[in-house]
């Protein structure tokens, strides 16, 4: 059927709004996001910080909010997730960030992307790890590859964390996104580095903390921050689990965000949810926390 020109204004308006909004939001910058962690830390919550680029950013400004960040980071047990592709993947780029992040006592966590970056982001992480251990990388559940990717990094010191994913598997998503989830941890389950379960689904969090604490696996709960995680927080908290929130903070942020939540009508409902303490309804035509 063919759009009309009503329809077609109404979609531009609405891929147009995230960037016009965010002009009225102040953007957080490494001040704000370290400001941040300290009053998370008084509630007993380690960080990750993550830096959103603007469309303009060059790597050499991508390397100096994060440089920025960590020096007021130091010595708090927060760690660095770091998106490679804006750096093309440069080895010298990815190394003054681990420099920057060692000099901190912050590792580095390189951040899926695309399929198409998946084996340089992986390769990137074997790089770094010789001279930067606790280098890691995140793994998709909905991708066939990730299996594989498990394996090859089980026995490594890589700190990895396990997520639904934001981009599709290339051939075909799983029929059950939440069993593929599990089956990457039983994958990762016995390692001897740090494993963090990144979803806001209670009881997907609960069957993937269980599997790796009875397999003796150092294990966390990682949140975004911004996301409902009453419960899941209450889960990790009665198994003894830490718990790391995800602070993101740079001019991209804002955009992304509010482009996220108009894709995602039923967040409120959501939330409400996860402040009365209610079960998520096993299906529902309004989506499900990931």
């Amino acid at each position: 059927m063919k759009e009309s020109a009503a329809w077609r204004w109404l979609r531009d308006q609405r891929y147009a709004l995230p960037r016009r909004a965010a002009r009225w939001l102040r953007t957080p910058d490494p001040a704000d996001a370290a400001a941040l962690c300290a009053r998370l830390r008084r509630r007993e919550f380690a960080a990750t910080v993550g830096y959103f680029q603007d469309d303009g950013d060059d790597p050499d400004t991508i390397v100096a909010a994060y440089r920025a960040v960590a020096a007021r980071l130091i010595g708090t047990g927060a760690y660095l997730s770091i998106k490679a592709p804006p750096l093309g993947f440069c080895p010298a780029h990815l190394r003054a960030l681990a420099n920057a992040g060692a000099a901190a006592g912050m590792p580095l966590m390189l951040d899926a992307h695309g399929p198409a970056d998946a084996e340089a982001t992986i390769a990137a992480t074997e790089q770094l790890l010789a001279d930067f251990p606790g280098t890691g990388c995140v793994l998709p559940a909905r991708w066939r590859r990730s299996s594989a990717d498990a394996v090859r990094l089980r026995d490594t010191t890589a700190r990895i964390r396990v997520v639904k994913g934001e981009w599709s598997d290339p051939d075909a998503d799983p029929a059950d996104t939440d069993a593929a989830y599990l089956a990457l941890v039983s994958e990762l389950a016995g390692r001897t580095a740090p494993v963090a379960i990144a979803t806001h689904k209670p009881a997907l969090a609960a069957q993937a903390l269980d599997r790796l604490i009875a397999a003796g696996t150092p294990v966390e709960l990682e949140q975004l921050r911004g996301l409902p995680r009453a419960r899941t927080v209450t889960i990790a908290r009665q198994r003894g689990v830490p718990v790391r929130l995800y602070i993101p903070f740079g001019p991209g942020w804002w955009p992304y965000a509010i482009d996220k939540a108009l894709a995602r009508p039923w967040l409120p409902l959501w939330m409400l949810r996860d402040m009365l303490g209610l079960r998520d309804p096993s299906s529902s035509k309004m989506g499900q926390p990931d």
